[in-house]
């Protein structure tokens, strides 16, 4: 099987669902089948702010093909380079011993490793430009022994490297690039006249496919025919390269104008796959297809497509056979999640990660040509598995895995048994050791038309019920189809922060989230700033009515949909003393207007603003702004195009100017959707922190 380069993977999200009930306070170890080491270290650490960026975060972990190494991404805030830094490490799976093999003050990523185990391949910018060395400075592939060393420089393109791919062999790189062209239509002449003022459209990046032999470094150009490719796939024989396309760059042409297309290296011809089961016959118009991966006959095609609001779908296309596309049916209230599909070593198990109550984990479903078999969870246990790798057999798989008492940890696993055991690698965070950790357990509930509804709930170290009712701080989860993890968190977004200060801190999974069967996900359609306000409301009335939470002395919080959450729950109540909202939509029409995917909006108003005017009337927080009296605090990013800063203006303006209700805008400069500045990060969690504190408690 080709060795793949991949993206990022995004912070895993779901954790296990807890049987206890909500007074169950005890901090819960994973289940049996985790091997961890046994802490002996004092608990008497008090978590603070400045934690969170002493945090190691691992992605992208890879096994070496005969399973006795394993390489990652290894992510630590810079305070003086004022950012998240990556940096690649090693370890021996039987010594255990780690090693740094990168110091740059870039970030390196996608690391795969040779067929014979002893070099490890990856993109990274080194060195600075200049006229004799153009390719330096920009995205390159890069090789470095597992030993460690100096890495030595593969490719030499002066518009560097998106991604790349190693065949089976080791002897040939496939990678894509990019290639700026215009369009030749009848207005080009006078936009070429002015180009010093920007245009909405008129050029465009595309990403040309090049072979690179690795025992002559001879290059030859594959296939450029001025596509946008947002992933390639080549097969184990070489004669194939499946891609996702799109005719622009906009990300509105990801979700619903993208298409599979499969090019013949040897006859130089290009095919689309038949789109009709994700996209006619699919419950909305706007997906975006992800996670491309050939089986080792060379011929089956695994790939996904994800929904706003809609569980997404998991195909296996016989590309031999055009109209041979079959769907993946994932186990019963799983949904998918992630676009890192794996088949399996020699075998026909296609194995994803998925959501399920809280929890992320990796699972493989039988496919025998057009019949799907069994599916079955890899490894059993209180899991949130993030990336994941198996050896060239299949036999064994790496994962990275989130618990109740570490983050991003490395574990190995016997990918055959069906009694998988885990065995710890990595402890790339030891001071959590000595922290006093939150107690975290699952809190359940009925909705008002008797669903039953979840949560996370973090209380203070050592906390019990004969202390008192604690102040609560309400934190939602973004999306709305993702999840709030079951595990230790320390992040800017509330988690470990405020219950290491006192809070008790409730992250309901409201309806729309993942992981809880289809109809509690789509439940949501048509119905936002409604019925996951009401489950979010009764699990408050949960933590109350059992004599945890002091109704008097409560906070709300979010970030993306949560902050869309926290605006909507201030304009349909007065309970909370103090909010937080960030990067939060305020009017629905305006989302849509300014977004990068206003697919997002459309599924969730069931229909554009002119067809349901009362649906983005009623699902914005500005029709009911004169409700809201909770002093506010409004964090947004400069250039953020998912929410874009007219909505933290907006909400700024109606409350300042309009309502006289406390409020503060703080505007990110150059931030985007997420915030990506050491000081913009410790800024918004101290912002939090006076905020709350003073609005709640009554500090001054």
């Amino acid at each position: 099987m080709l060795t793949k380069s991949r993206p990022l993977d995004g912070i895993s999200g779901f954790y296990r669902a807890h049987k206890a009930e909500l007074l169950s306070l005890a901090l819960l170890l994973p289940l049996a089948g985790v091997s961890l080491s046994v802490n002996s270290t004092p608990r008497d650490h008090q978590i603070t702010i400045d934690d969170f960026f002493g945090l190691s975060t691992m992605t992208q972990s890879q096994i070496s093909p005969n399973g006795k190494q394993s390489v990652w991404v290894e992510s630590r805030w810079d305070e003086a380079l004022d950012k998240a830094q990556t940096e690649l490490w090693h370890i021996d799976n039987n010594s255990r011993k780690t090693t740094r093999l990168t110091f740059s003050d870039e970030n390196e990523s996608s690391p795969v490793w040779s067929p014979d185990n002893r070099y490890i391949y990856f993109i990274a910018k080194i060195g600075e430009k200049d006229p004799l060395h153009p390719y330096q400075g920009i995205a390159q592939v890069y090789r470095i022994a597992a030993t460690g060393g100096q890495p030595q420089v593969i490719t030499r393109t002066v518009t560097g490297v998106n991604a790349f791919e190693l065949n089976r062999s080791g002897d040939n790189i496939y990678y894509s690039t990019t290639k700026e062209i215009t369009d030749k239509d009848q207005f080009a002449a006078l936009r070429a006249e002015h180009g010093k003022v920007n245009y909405a459209h008129g050029k465009k990046t595309t990403h040309p496919i090049y072979r690179l032999n690795l025992q002559h470094f001879n290059q030859e150009l594959l296939l450029d025919d001025d596509k946008v490719v947002w992933q390639f796939s080549v097969n184990d024989n070489e004669t194939k390269i499946a891609r996702i396309t799109t005719t622009d760059n906009e990300l509105i042409f990801l979700e619903g104008r993208s298409h599979i297309e499969v090019f013949d290296i040897k006859q130089g011809t290009n095919t689309s796959l038949a789109d009709e089961q994700w996209r006619g016959k699919a419950p909305s118009p706007y997906g975006w297809l992800l996670g491309l991966d050939w089986h080792q006959d060379n011929q089956r095609l695994a790939f996904r497509i994800d929904f706003d609001g809609y569980p997404g779908q998991l195909f296996v296309a016989n590309t031999a056979k055009q109209a041979h596309i079959i769907p993946v049916t994932p186990p019963n209230q799983v949904t998918y999640f992630g676009d890192n599909l794996h088949w399996r070593g020699d075998s026909n198990d296609i194995c994803y990660r998925g959501a399920y109550k809280a929890r992320v984990k990796l699972y493989c479903t039988e496919m025998n040509g057009s019949t799907q078999g069994k599916s079955r969870a890899v490894i059993e246990g209180d899991l949130v598995i993030g990336s994941y790798s198996f050896t060239d057999s299949g036999k064994q798989v790496a994962v990275s895995h989130d618990g109740l008492d570490h983050v991003s940890d490395l574990f190995i696993a016997d990918a055959d048994s069906p009694r998988a055991q885990l065995k710890r690698l990595t402890h790339i965070n030891p001071q959590i050791d000595s922290w006093k950790l939150p107690q975290i357990s699952i809190v359940k509930w009925q909705a008002a038309d008797g669903t039953q509804v979840e949560g996370i709930l973090e209380l203070p170290f050592g906390y019990t019920k004969a202390q008192g009712k604690l102040p609560l701080v309400v934190q939602l989860h973004g999306g709305p189809t993702a999840a709030t993890p079951y595990a230790l968190q320390h992040r800017s977004y509330g988690r470990s922060t405020f219950s290491a200060n006192g809070w008790a801190l409730f992250s309901p999974n409201y309806r729309g989230s993942v992981g809880y069967g289809d109809k509690f996900l789509t439940d949501l359609i048509g119905r936002e700033h409604d019925i996951e306000v009401q489950d979010i409301l009764a699990g408050v009335d949960k933590l109350i009515s059992d004599g945890l939470v002091d109704a008097e002395k409560m906070a709300v919080m979010g970030w993306s949909n949560g902050g869309y959450l926290t605006n909507a729950l201030i304009s349909t109540t007065d309970r909370f003393k103090a909010a937080s909202s960030g990067a939060g939509v305020f009017d629905q029409r305006l989302e849509w207007m300014l977004e990068d995917t206003p697919g997002h909006v459309i599924n969730f108003m069931q229909g554009l603003p002119w067809e349901q005017a009362e649906a983005y009337t009623k699902a914005s927080s500005l029709t009911h702004a004169n409700k809201i009296t909770t002093p506010t605090l409004i964090h947004i990013g400069e250039n953020d195009e998912r929410v874009p800063l007219g909505h933290g203006q907006g909400l700024y303006r109606a409350l300042n100017h309009y309502l006289n209700v406390p409020v503060e805008l703080i505007v990110y400069p150059g931030e985007g959707h997420g915030l990506s500045k050491y000081q913009h990060r410790k800024a918004k969690m101290q912002w939090d922190q006076k905020w709350f504190e003073h609005y709640v408690l009554g500090k001054e």
